[in-house]
């Protein structure tokens, strides 16, 4: 079995190190954070919101496996906004939530793709580019390891493959 908890967001730092030691996967919405971070400290304390709300970098640092998503209807259905919110934690009034909790890109592609994969019990099929695997992909206007954060936040899918086929096809 893989156990994984689903909102995997506000912790016991005593649990944090317990995910890898147990096998439990974190699994959360890195869009949450940036959307949860202006009334977090206010419901919860600034100094227990430090250390418990959306860890991700604490989870990681104890070798967690974080797997990442959306949570559409609750936020809109936007990877890259997700996916922007868990490199940067930059919340709409332009303040970072807790910035030393941010994943780097490679970690944050990762909780998107293989470590989801994964935690479906699908990584032989899904979650990278493999010979054997199936091609779901999309391919992206910029490359989201070298642009800047502004950049990233602006990506625009422009090809979806799934099982191999085209889906989706941007017009020029």
């Amino acid at each position: 079995m893989r156990w994984r908890i689903e909102h995997a967001q506000t912790l016991d730092p005593d649990d944090v190190p317990r995910f890898a030691e147990l096998g439990v996967i974190a699994s959360m919405q890195g869009v949450h954070a940036t959307s949860d971070g202006p009334w977090v400290p206010q419901r919860l304390g600034m100094e227990r919101a430090r250390r418990a709300a959306y860890v991700w970098r604490s989870l990681i640092d104890n070798d967690a496996v974080i797997c990442n998503g959306t949570d559409v209807p609750v936020e809109p259905i936007s990877p890259i906004a997700s996916l922007h919110a868990s490199i940067t934690r930059k919340m709409a009034n332009g303040e970072r939530f807790f910035p030393e909790q941010s994943m780097s890109r490679l970690e944050a592609l990762k909780s998107y793709t293989i470590n989801c994969a994964y935690a479906a019990f699908e990584e032989d099929r899904l979650g990278t580019l493999e010979v054997g695997k199936r091609a779901d992909l999309i391919v992206l206007d910029r490359h989201l390891l070298k642009v800047s954060e502004e950049e990233l936040a602006d990506a625009r899918v422009d090809l979806t493959v799934v099982d191999g086929q085209i889906r989706y096809q941007r017009s020029p």
